[in-house]
């Protein structure tokens, strides 16, 4: 019996990283979708620390589980079916197929590079199987001579899918012009005949004083471009990895400013920027409330005097607790905590990681992050060992009332090797369990002020804001604090992003060039 062909494929590749590749497959993926086509999108090998739990418990990038949303469908992690998570400089968590393999650094990777492309185009040919069309991303630049043989997620996997390309450059960098060139330059023959055109991305003004250097480039290397794609001021979707955030242009984020500068009715949210910082986009719904002014703090000078301060996940506790003495954070947070359950104003919040570094010690003895051991912020009388089992599911929960003034229920998934337990030894005042799991284990534990609230608390929970009536509900409390009213807050989903930003594409693209690419 013949099998049925493959689905015609397009594949966004970048000139460099953050191009902006994630984005415009969601859009794609939005808008095929629209036109009531089964569409799924695919990323080979993913590198970065914010990552997703699928209802199957299985940890896939976050980029491919909006695309997935994007698409209208479960995310599944066969849409990226290789995922790195750096732990350092030269290693990262390896996770092919949902599941951890182990930690590897880079040559170990490279002599396992064979095994992971057995599960990349296994993983690609069963997703596409019940597809009518495909949207893959690529990753970096598939000009990056020195890395080309081991290629598996650029030109090597848009061959296999027999997809065509659309190189993506970021103008808004500036130098974007020159980098398709010099691309085009360093591609074989083979590669550059997949090449069908290329996307400017985030371009500021009157894109028609872009078209002297765009006939210039398409005169050069015979390539069409398909479109100029503004700069999207203020686009609330979840970011891939951290490099945006790393230079300070993630949309909502203020710079560190000690909370000088805010508005007198906006609570003062504070991140601390953590070296192994992971899923921080368990803030996306805070940055997206008008009452809301987030903004990073990168040494303790930058804390100042938050209405909350968070302390946000990690793929190394031990290395970023390490950074919190040494960059004056870790006073300044013990500091604040210890003012916030005297005074009754104020929270100090940790997530996952976060959660670890408030407690007394974190072991690492399977060496799974880096080894060893390092004692803690020591606010939580908690401690925590990294075992070999990595804990993967969606949860759902219960925030006690001392979180929010009233038990309110709560969604997310866990990602951790970590298993904290209280300690024996406990000090005043009492640790306190907060949140607990459908089936009634604990999730967090956390401080009570005099007041009864919690001002010092920590949860597994991975989107523990996105709930809408949790969320409203402690910053309404915080709000109290200050004596300020409360808001009734806004929704927080991802459909009408996903939907502005696809309108936007729509309107810049050449989509009748897209879809004859894509034989509709």
């Amino acid at each position: 019996m013949r099998s049925r062909p493959r689905p015609p494929a397009l594949m966004f590749q970048g000139v460099c990283s953050n191009a902006g590749k994630s984005l415009l497959t969601a859009a794609l993926c939005r808008l095929l979708a629209r036109r009531g086509l089964r569409v799924a999108p695919f990323k080979a090998q993913n590198m970065a620390l914010n990552s997703f739990v699928t209802d199957q418990g299985e940890e896939m990038g976050r980029a491919q589980a909006l695309q997935a949303v994007a698409c209208g469908l479960p995310a599944d992690a066969r849409m990226n079916p290789v995922l790195l998570k750096p732990t350092s400089h030269t290693g990262s968590q390896v996770i092919v197929l949902g599941r951890p393999v182990g930690r590897m650094r880079v040559g170990e990777y490279l002599r396992y590079k064979a095994e992971a492309w057995k599960a990349v185009r296994r993983a690609y040919d069963e997703l596409c199987a019940g597809m009518d069309v495909m949207v893959l991303e690529g990753a970096g630049s598939p000009a990056e001579i020195n890395l080309r043989a081991h290629d598996i997620v650029n030109m090597r996997m848009a061959r296999h899918a027999g997809a065509r390309v659309l190189l993506a450059a970021d103008i808004d960098r500036g130098g974007a012009f020159a980098a398709l060139v010099g691309t085009m330059s360093l591609l074989g023959r083979a590669d550059r005949a997949r090449v069908a055109g290329y996307v400017l991305n985030k371009f500021r003004g009157d894109a028609s004083l872009l078209e002297p250097a765009l006939t210039a480039v398409s005169r050069r290397t015979r390539r069409p471009f398909l479109g100029v794609v503004p700069m999207l001021e203020d686009l609330r979707l979840p970011e891939e990895d951290s490099v945006s955030f790393k230079l300070g242009i993630t949309p909502g984020l203020g710079a560190a400013e000690g909370g000088a500068a805010r508005a007198p009715d906006c609570l003062d949210v504070v991140l601390v920027d953590l070296p192994h910082i992971s899923n921080f986009t368990d803030v996306d719904a805070l940055r997206a409330e008008a009452g809301v002014r987030l903004r990073v703090a990168r040494r303790g000078d930058d804390l100042g005097a938050p209405d909350m301060a968070i302390l946000p996940g990690s793929k190394n506790s031990i290395a970023d607790m390490r950074f919190l003495r040494q960059s004056g954070l870790a006073a300044a947070l013990r500091d604040y905590a210890r003012r916030a359950l005297r005074e009754g104003r104020g929270v100090l919040a940790g997530i996952c990681g976060g959660l670890q570094m408030l407690g007394r010690n974190i072991a690492d003895p399977l060496r799974l992050e880096e080894g060893g051991s390092e004692p803690g912020l020591g606010l939580l009388a908690l401690t925590t060992t990294l075992d070999g089992v990595k804990r993967l599911r969606r949860t759902r929960g219960l925030a006690l009332a001392a979180l929010a003034g009233e038990e309110r229920a709560v969604t997310g998934y866990e990602i951790h090797h970590g298993r904290s337990e209280p300690c024996a030894a406990q000090t005043s005042p009492a640790l306190t369990p907060l949140m607990t799991d459908h089936a009634g284990q604990t999730l967090g534990w956390g401080l009570l002020g005099a007041d009864g609230a919690a001002r010092v608390w920590g949860v597994y929970l991975h989107g523990v804001f996105d709930a809408d009536d949790f969320r409203h509900a402690l910053l309404n409390r915080l709000r109290r604090d200050r004596g300020l009213a409360p808001l009734a807050g806004s929704a927080y989903g991802l459909g009408p992003e996903l939907d502005r930003l696809a309108d936007v594409v729509e309107a810049s693209l050449d989509m009748t060039a897209v879809c004859r690419l894509l034989e509709l």
